[in-house]
């Protein structure tokens, strides 16, 4: 990827010879004051923290989503504002949020050469900040990126006992699970947890009386033989994928499992049908579910 491919700061390169200020006008767009990008083009939201950094140039740390993103967390959304956090006052553009905080040095670290909190510290930051339902998705995606854990959060948290939504954070921390991989994997445990059921193991993997791999389901229970799965649009709308799915359920159950399948539909507007199945299917497992 070349250097102008990505948000740059305009002034930059038209001193690096890089552009003229005509093609800077005519060939690019401007994102946030003397940053541009070429037009046509988008920013996920690791460009747009790029972006964000490059507007304070250097003179601030990217923080929350921003920083999340720089640590390659995915399902973040891009239309959010950039998160910057800066020693002095300022006045942000539109698209970027600004706090005037100064952030630790051992809590900060380099990414691709822009400085953002560590993952630790971003965990801390949006576990606090976000309720628990927006929170999770973020923290789960980040650990799987960087294989943060929990505990080194709450190790964190003991070193800030005057920190704000302390007690939000330890909530959140308390469900997060990086084996999630997607917001709707993630929705659909806490769903479970929220409603009593046993905490299921995330990527479960299964496998037959010889040892051999069968599948790896999205959660379930091992002792009662217990799988869940979460199918996205592509399992009911693209007939190979289907024909996969019908094979693959089989061979599982074919070993003595349950499977419960769920979408979006009964995740959002059913979840009692989902939370029925699968107490059913325990209980017939095995399972002595309390209530």
């Amino acid at each position: 990827m070349g250097v102008l491919d990505e948000a740059f700061v305009g002034s930059w390169a038209v001193a690096a010879g890089l552009v003229t200020r005509w093609e800077l006008r005519h060939n690019f767009v401007r994102v946030f004051p003397d940053v541009y990008m070429r037009k046509g083009g988008s920013l996920d939201a690791g460009g747009m923290a790029r972006a964000a950094a490059h507007w304070a140039k250097g003179d601030g740390v990217l923080i929350g989503c921003s920083a999340a993103a720089m640590h390659n967390t995915r399902w973040l959304d891009a239309d959010q504002p950039a998160e910057i956090a800066r020693g002095g006052h300022c006045r942000p553009p539109c698209g970027i949020r600004a706090i005037r905080s100064v952030i630790e040095p051992s809590e900060c670290c380099e990414v691709d050469g822009f400085k953002v909190t560590t993952p630790a510290r971003t965990a801390f930051d949006l576990g606090r900040r976000l309720p628990r339902e927006r929170a999770t998705p973020i923290l789960d995606a980040l650990c799987a990126a960087t294989g943060l854990e929990p505990g080194e959060v709450a190790t964190l948290a003991s070193k800030h006992p005057g920190a704000r939504f302390l007690n939000r954070l330890r909530t959140t921390l308390a469900v997060v699970d990086p084996g999630a991989e997607s917001p709707p994997e993630t929705h659909t445990r806490l769903l479970l947890i929220d409603n009593g059921l046993p905490r299921p193991t995330t990527q479960l993997v299964i496998r037959d009386h010889y040892g051999e791999f069968i599948a790896r389901v999205d959660l379930g229970w091992r002792k009662w033989q217990v799988a869940v799965e979460y199918d996205g649009a592509q399992h009911w709308t693209n007939p190979t994928q289907r024909t996969k799915d019908i094979d693959r359920i089989a061979r599982i159950e074919a070993q003595g499992w349950r499977v419960i399948r769920l979408n979006a539909t009964l995740l959002h507007h059913r979840p009692h049908v989902i939370l029925d199945r699968i107490r059913t299917a325990l209980t017939t497992q095995g399972a002595r579910l309390d209530g």
